[in-house]
């Protein structure tokens, strides 16, 4: 007997292209400050597309995020972490991700793919959910998805220290994603 169709696991599946909801995608990040607790903020522009295709292990995943649009609550250190001590938005506008493989992995799957950030590519895999495909609430189709990574800042040249040569901002940065998309015409 023949395993099942990938795409029978996952319900209402359908291959399209697909670009992301502004109102309902959330980039965000967390990371360890002071080594006393954790601070978390989120990207506000973004602009993704995913395309799915008949076999899931075929489709493909690019975004692009303006650095800028960093949002911690704190305008302070927003600016700080637009700096050139971090993001360097003024040289380093945008980072972007794209895919180079899927595969399913556990429950879920895993879309691997280059992230460049502050002008350094690596590869970073995101541990992907779909959440489903259906009906919105404007009659268009939708697709929700859930990710999540993890980096070192380190990796991508972003080193900033205190004066003291403690660690101000922690090198691992916790990455989550919701993103709804809307099915193209």
């Amino acid at each position: 007997m023949s395993p099942a169709p990938a795409t029978a696991a996952i319900p209402g599946y359908l291959a399209g292209t697909w670009k992301a909801d502004p109102a309902h995608c959330r980039i965000s990040f967390s990371l360890r400050f002071l080594t006393l607790g954790t601070e978390r903020g989120r990207f506000t522009d973004c602009d993704a597309t995913i395309v799915t295709r008949e076999e899931p292990q075929r489709s493909a995943l690019t975004a692009t995020i303006d650095v800028a649009s960093i949002d911690t609550g704190n305008e302070k250190r927003d600016t700080h972490l637009r700096s050139a001590d971090y993001l360097d938005a003024e040289n380093h506008p945008t980072m972007s991700y794209r895919s180079t493989g899927i595969h399913p992995s556990g429950d879920g799957w895993t879309v691997d793919g280059d992230l460049t950030l502050h002008g350094v590519t690596r590869q970073v895999p995101l541990a992907v959910e779909v959440n489903g495909f259906g009906p919105g609430a404007s009659g268009a189709q939708q697709a929700a998805f859930f990710a999540t990574a993890d980096i070192d800042r380190r990796d991508f040249g972003i080193t900033a220290r205190t004066d003291g040569g403690g660690v101000l901002v922690g090198y691992k940065v916790s990455i989550s994603l919701v993103i709804q998309a809307v099915l193209q015409k």
